[in-house]
């Protein structure tokens, strides 16, 4: 079943009031930074966080008097679970989601609160989804309601560049983040029916190319492992959305991790919002080819918010340190009263702040010295090389701690 603008339309008339018809917004700043015109589409503004609720919306508006009484299933370990949840239960359908056992307690608890009976069952989602076609649909007639392989799902999910083409019509360049495949499949169709100039650049997480895979026909350029943008952690590309991409994205990145935790960090600092890894990917893109993008009007979605507050704030402090806002500095001293004062004192003159000290005595040198693991924050990288060498200046002996940023 083909997909048509028309079908999109039809969505974008079944969420209208149901969804956030979120903003989308020019940053100036990230415009500067990146040396293109780039415009936000905020769809971590959505009640559960993610675009994901658009898709699975439409496809429950569309299932029949016999198959709402079924009620529905999923599979998923995020996003797609809360909205189908979500709106399921607004729906007064009954939803079962089928998580792996190694989900965040977090999600299963989100979920559960939204409506959702949950299931655990197997490690990956490929054995939660065989539990969920055996069980829920082959033995309760249940619907499957599909993270992203299905068309009302897809044009569920086209409804963000209806909605961005809309708010932003000088766009000329849409960068889309690519899991399953739902997202940029609904966006592309939506786009090239209204523009079909415009340009669209899929992009995947480094591990996990399943689309690149896929359309060179190697099935072993999906390596794997961990990954900060665990929502598009997708080993296989859908059925449907690869033939859609293959006719509509003529360009895939693929982006590393350092990539996307500075994407995260630029989106908090700057933008104050909260971003999962997989919603900042796009922007990601543009830092890794920043040539590529250079003069062009682009639009990014923040796809999703969801991230777990630990990751996120380890994200941070690893950006302040990238940055070289956070520097950790090993300072020679004798083991006398006054000395950790003068220290102290030498950096606040020197405008850091101490986030952290530890006095280490147990080491090899001489019994009366000592040495200070010092963590300062600092305003920038000349910053604090200047507080480095303020403190060289006045006597003290200092290196590069764990951490910290090399000086010369």
């Amino acid at each position: 079943m083909s997909v048509t603008l028309e079908d999109l339309r039809r969505a974008q008339r079944v969420l209208e009031g149901q969804v956030v018809r979120t903003p989308c917004t020019h940053s100036r700043v990230l415009s500067k930074i990146t040396g293109a015109e780039v415009w936000l589409k905020f769809e971590n503004f959505q009640f559960t966080a993610s675009f994901k609720e658009r898709g699975a919306l439409n496809k429950l508006a569309n299932l029949n008097e016999a198959e709402r009484a079924a009620g529905v299933a999923a599979m998923s370990a995020g996003n797609h679970a809360q909205g189908v949840a979500y709106h399921a239960t607004r729906l007064g359908i009954k939803s079962v989601i089928v998580m792996p056992r190694n989900t965040p307690f977090t999600k299963v608890r989100n979920t559960r609160e939204l409506g959702g009976e949950v299931i655990l069952h197997g490690e990956t989602l490929a054995d939660a989804q065989a539990f969920l076609e055996a069980e829920l649909i082959g033995q309760r007639g249940m619907t499957l309601v599909h993270p992203y392989d299905d068309p009302f799902v897809i044009a569920g999910q086209g409804t963000v560049a209806l909605e961005m083409l809309e708010q932003a019509p000088s766009l000329d360049t849409l960068v889309v983040p690519i899991g399953g495949g739902g997202l940029i499949s609904g966006m592309a169709i939506a786009a090239h029916a209204l523009k079909p100039e415009l340009r669209i650049v899929g992009v995947e997480s480094a591990g996990y190319p399943s689309a690149f895979a896929a359309l060179q026909n190697d099935p072993s350029l999906v390596k794997g492992g961990q990954t900060i943008a665990e929502g598009i952690a997708v080993r296989n590309i859908g059925r449907l959305t690869i033939e859609i991409i293959r006719e509509h994205v003529a360009e895939l990145m693929r982006v590393e991790e350092p990539a996307i935790e500075r994407a995260i960090g630029l989106l908090a600092s700057i933008e104050k919002v909260i971003v999962e890894g997989a919603g900042a990917v796009g922007l990601a893109a543009l830092l890794t080819d920043p040539a590529r993008f250079a003069g062009r009007c682009v639009g990014l979605v923040l796809c999703g918010g969801n991230i777990d507050t630990r990751l996120l704030a380890s994200v941070l402090l690893r950006q302040l340190v990238h940055e070289q806002r956070l520097i950790s500095l090993s300072i020679d001293i004798e083991d006398q009263p006054g000395f950790l004062a003068r220290v102290a004192g030498r950096i606040g003159e020197s405008g850091g702040n101490i986030v952290q000290v530890h006095h280490e005595r147990l080491h090899r040198g001489h019994a009366k010295s000592a040495t200070l693991e010092v963590l300062v924050e600092a305003q920038d990288e000349a910053h604090a090389r200047q507080i480095h060498d303020d403190l060289q200046n006045n006597g003290f002996s200092v290196r590069r701690g764990a951490g910290g940023m090399e000086f010369e």
